[in-house]
């Protein structure tokens, strides 16, 4: 049986969970820029992403998978932007993205992602 690791548990949720060689990240909001342009909250995301990514022991290069959700997916290119500025040709995760009403509207991004140890 596997050990499993809880980062940043809360009462609620764990911000990620490592089980096995597999670490799954809760989606994670732009908590340092709320209400801030979809850019600046991506980049806020990927920046918490990479933290999270490395307390577990692992990276980016690492990421399995990838679900984004968008409150409007007229800012698709907009956060494309960002996103194909962070990720790491060749080490490219499978991804969907969706527009989804989010949990509360200074949010306009939310990324989680699964990734390999």
């Amino acid at each position: 049986m596997s050990d499993i690791k809880r980062l940043s548990a809360g009462p609620r949720m764990s911000q990620g969970v490592v089980h096995g060689n597999t670490v799954y990240l809760a989606g994670q909001v732009a908590l340092g820029a709320p209400g801030a342009s979809v850019a600046e909250q991506t980049k806020d995301i990927l920046d918490r992403i990479d933290a999270l990514l490395a307390e577990a022991g692992t990276d980016k290069t690492r990421i399995l998978s990838a679900t984004i959700w968008l409150a409007d997916i007229a800012s698709f290119a907009e956060l494309n932007g960002v996103w194909d500025a962070w990720i790491v040709p060749g080490q490219t995760p499978a991804r969907a993205c969706v527009e989804s009403r989010l949990a509360a509207p200074e949010f306009t991004v939310e990324i989680g992602v699964i990734a390999a140890l």
